[in-house]
């Protein structure tokens, strides 16, 4: 079994070795819920399959197939063949240099020109790419077939065998947003829920070490957005080290675990100088963002020592503002396919774009349908710190057998729950806790 997969479900160390064992103990436990692994909504892909569409090397193991669409190596393959003018490093600086000069109308309309050719995109697929996610069943269920086993112990994927996991996130990129926050918080408080708050730390604005108290003061999280918010952070990398060596400070000043990158620009190679323990920077499908691709997988995983924690729905600005929709119908798409995979559901949603009234309607209409959606399906609602320590925890969990049934070692086990992958007889694959 590949360390990925491993990785991804935590099942027994020694599955290969004794599957007669497994199927004998894994029989004496009852069904409880089933968890579809099918999404019509996605392509199927197998073990070893070429993806021509997307330059796949047919040489790849399942690690580096993975790793290939996980850390968006296929979007740097298609930058090679496709870089646009308006992609290049000198375009991004002469608007950022005169952004702030330009009427906000004029601003959106040149990102809508920009974004203009997102449906054109034919992967990621929109709205939620599933392809990293699907891939794991698979390489599951052939692991399965080829050990002779209809039913696999491993750890679930949420504490106390919560189907999804909801976090929200407010990125705070002006001095309207910085003094619109605690409105926006009220707000999330009064339909029960707390929020991760990321601030910019140098130029845009000044946050007291009191505005920073009262956010903690309440509950919510404080971590960092950036350095500057000038969209060039990983332009150059020297340039870069720089730049990361003063977030490492700030990180540390305001004691944060975690961080988001202007625009969501990103380099996953490079992340390991930074120090924060968690990232939120690199989208599920990023058609809508200025630095194309996407992660493919509605799951945290590991880069190197940082969790990344995608953003797998649409930043509220995208959707007012290129989209031009103040409809809470896509959201409610991403959401439901994203619980459905039992994956993690999370928004990024700015206090900058919700002082008029028509915004804030849409996301009070969307907090409406979390805070029911998280009732009924019996969805974890946490801030991201809550699921870093999480998933670090679950990474150090082993399954041991003990007499006729399986035990959980490890940090926080009593919070983990034992689940079943199922292989019926048509060899679909479902989830049972």
């Amino acid at each position: 079994m590949s360390q990925v997969l491993c990785d991804y479900y935590r099942p027994p160390a020694d599955f290969l070795r004794d599957p007669v064992l497994f199927e004998r103990m894994a029989g004496r436990h009852r069904r409880d819920v089933a968890h579809s692994s099918d999404n019509s909504a996605s392509p199927r892909v197998t073990v070893g399959a070429v993806f021509p569409d997307q330059g796949v090397e047919p040489s790849l193991g399942p690690d580096q197939l993975i790793d290939y669409f996980r850390r968006e190596y296929y979007a740097k393959r298609f930058a090679r063949h496709s870089q646009r003018i308006v992609d290049q490093a000198s375009v991004r600086h002469a608007y950022y240099f005169v952004r702030n000069l330009l009427p906000v109308s004029l601003r959106r309309l040149i990102q809508r020109a920009y974004l203009s050719d997102w449906k054109d995109l034919p992967f990621p697929h929109w709205p939620v790419d599933l392809t990293v996610d699907i891939l794991h069943d698979e390489l599951l269920r052939t692991s399965m077939k080829a050990a002779g086993t209809q039913r696999l112990p491993f750890i679930w994927f949420w504490p106390e065998g919560a189907s999804s996991c909801l976090i929200m996130t407010h990125d705070v990129e002006s001095m309207v947003g910085r003094d619109h926050l605690f409105a926006l918080m009220d707000l999330d408080e009064s339909y029960g829920l707390k929020a991760s708050i990321q601030l910019i730390p140098e130029e845009r604005y000044e946050t007291p070490r009191d505005y920073i108290e009262e956010i903690r003061r309440r509950g919510f999280e404080c971590n960092v957005h950036d350095l500057n918010h000038d969209g060039c952070l990983y332009e150059d990398y020297i340039e870069f080290l720089r730049r990361a060596k003063k977030i490492n400070s700030h990180v540390r000043r305001i004691g944060a675990s975690g961080f988001r990158s202007a625009c969501m620009y990103r380099n996953q190679d490079w992340f390991q100088a930074f120090e924060f323990s968690y990232d939120m920077s690199v989208p599920n499908v990023a058609h809508l963002e200025p630095q194309r691709g996407g992660c493919c997988t509605v799951k945290p995983y590991f880069i190197g020592k940082v969790l990344e924690l995608p953003l797998t729905t649409t930043e509220d600005y995208s959707l007012f503002h290129v989209l031009d929709t103040y409809s809470v119908d896509l959201w409610k798409q991403q959401v439901d396919l994203v619980h459905r995979r039992n994956g993690l559901i999370s928004f990024a949603i700015h206090p900058d774009y919700l002082v008029e009234n028509r915004p804030r309607k849409v996301f009070e209409s969307l907090l409406d349908f979390l805070r029911e959606k998280v009732s009924r399906e019996r969805i974890w609602a946490a801030l991201p710190g809550d699921v870093d320590r999480w998933w670090r925890a679950r990474s150090q969990m082993r399954l041991i057998p003990r007499g006729n049934h399986w035990e959980i070692e490890g940090p926080e086990k009593q919070r983990a729950r034992v689940a079943y992958a199922v292989l019926d007889g048509s060899d679909r694959l479902s989830f049972e806790v």
